[in-house]
Order: structure tokens, then C-alpha cells, then sequence
């Protein structure tokens, strides 16, 4: 993982128009959002509060530390979706909404999901002919030579694998999905194994990924954090990542 640069919190103004719907409205129409950093894995918008108009807020709890309210939409709430903070001193007068608790979120006119992209982030998705084999427990589950390999700043390279060469009928759907800002959403396999054991949701693909990463389409990746990756015939060591403990809720 990459140290960040700044000291936290870090503020930067963005050119971008930003809408936030709730109830069929919009809460926040401005161009004069804020990105703001309070930990180093990604930005928020904070919005000033002249541009959250206090007919949209409601009291909800007061603070040393913060200050949150309500966002009230006709009958439509959601609880502590705001919060404005007392102790920092760089956030004065500023609003932070929850993201996911509104409705959509739009950068101009393209919806954005999870979270804001970091401008100090690149991902970007190669063509391969490396060897890669993934086992799970001793046993080959994916064996291919035209991988994908997606270089995400700051996280492990993930090997995208074309489905047929995966062991398919290993894979067993999952309930789980996730979402990514800069891939879309993931659907998830368990991996069952000829033992009989269930390996949950070790697998993620992408139905429709984001345009920016539109070449992983059709393929798959396995939590390197959790199974025997060979890439050139060599095993790769388990990254240490955010994924490596838990990965549910989390998106990649």
C-alpha cells in the first residue's frame, strides 16, 4: 500500500457539477463541491452549507465532536445522513452526506457509485499471455494464458480470468454483490470443491463493468488473499491487503 501524500484531513476543490437525488429531488445542485480526504483510501464530497438547504435538514443529534440532521424529503427520511463537524477545524461550515443512504449521485450527468473516484487513482486493464493457475486446497480451479491483469493504485494486480478456462462447474453463485466506483457491480461465486468443502465467495466478476474497464468482461478474478496463485509457473505470496481478513461488504 502507498503512504498518502497529504495530511489528513485533505481538501481540494473539483471543477465538477454535483447533484445528490433524494425523493425525487435534488438535495445538492453545485459547482462548488469539496473532495475531502479523511482517510487515505478515498474522498467524500463535502458540500458548503449554503449549497444543503436547511428545509432538507432536521435536527437529529448535537456533539462536542459533530453535529447530524435528518434529510427530510416530503415522507421521506434518512436518519443521520448528514453531519457537520465541530472538532476539525479545516471542515468548519461544511456538510458531509451519506452516500449511500441517498437516492443517486451524479458528476455532471453520469451517475457515480460507493464513493467519489480519486483523482490520484489509475486503473487500468492489460492483455496478457502470462501462465496463470489458481488453486484453491491443492486443487486447480482456473488455468489460462490470455489473462487480463488490472493495475488499481495502491492494491494487489488482480488476474482476470476468461471463464472457460475456469473450472466452471466448481462455481456455485452467491448472493453477495458488491459495488465498485470504477469497475461497477460485482456478483460473486463460492468455489465447491471435489472434497465437498464451500469456499464462499472467493470469486468476483462484473455482468457490465464501467467503460474504463470494459476488457474484464466475461472474465473472472479470485481473492488472491485466499488461494495459491501461479503466475509463470512460480507462486505468488498472498497479498496484504483490505481484503485479506474479511471480505464481505467491501468492495473491489
Amino acid at each position: 500500500m502507498l503512504d498518502f501524500p497529504f495530511p489528513l484531513p485533505h481538501i481540494e476543490s473539483t471543477p465538477k457539477r454535483v447533484r445528490v437525488l433524494f425523493a425525487g429531488e435534488y438535495i445538492v445542485d453545485t459547482t462548488e463541491a469539496l473532495l475531502v480526504w479523511l482517510k487515505p483510501n478515498y474522498p467524500y464530497y463535502f458540500f458548503k452549507a449554503t449549497d444543503v438547504p436547511q428545509k432538507y435538514l432536521a435536527d437529529a443529534f448535537q456533539s462536542q465532536k459533530h453535529h447530524l440532521y435528518d434529510i427530510v424529503v416530503g415522507n421521506k427520511r434518512a436518519e443521520a445522513a448528514a453531519t457537520v463537524y465541530n472538532d476539525v477545524e479545516e471542515l468548519d461550515g461544511l456538510i458531509q452526506i451519506e452516500f449511500s443512504v441517498m437516492d443517486a449521485w451524479f458528476e455532471e450527468d453520469e451517475q457515480i457509485y460507493v464513493d467519489p473516484k480519486d483523482p490520484y487513482k489509475r486503473v487500468d486493464v492489460l492483455q496478457s499471455s502470462r501462465h496463470v493457475r489458481i488453486e484453491i486446497n491443492g486443487v486447480e480451479v482456473a488455468n489460462t494464458t490470455r489473462p487480463r491483469l488490472l493495475f488499481e493504485t495502491s492494491l494487489p494486480v488482480r488476474y482476470y480470468i476468461p471463464k472457460p478456462d475456469c473450472k466452471l462447474d466448481f462455481l456455485v453463485p452467491s448472493e453477495l454483490t458488491t459495488q465498485c466506483p470504477y469497475k461497477g457491480i460485482a456478483s460473486y461465486y463460492s468455489v465447491h470443491l471435489p472434497s465437498g468443502d464451500l469456499v464462499p465467495d472467493v470469486v468476483w466478476w462484473y455482468r457490465t463493468p464501467q467503460l474504463e474497464c470494459a476488457e474484464i468482461k466475461g472474465c473472472v478474478a479470485f481473492f488472491d488473499e485466499k488461494v495459491d496463485v501461479y503466475v509463470d509457473g512460480v507462486l505468488q505470496p498472498r497479498p496484504e491487503s483490505p481484503w485479506a481478513a474479511s471480505r464481505r461488504g467491501s468492495h473491489i
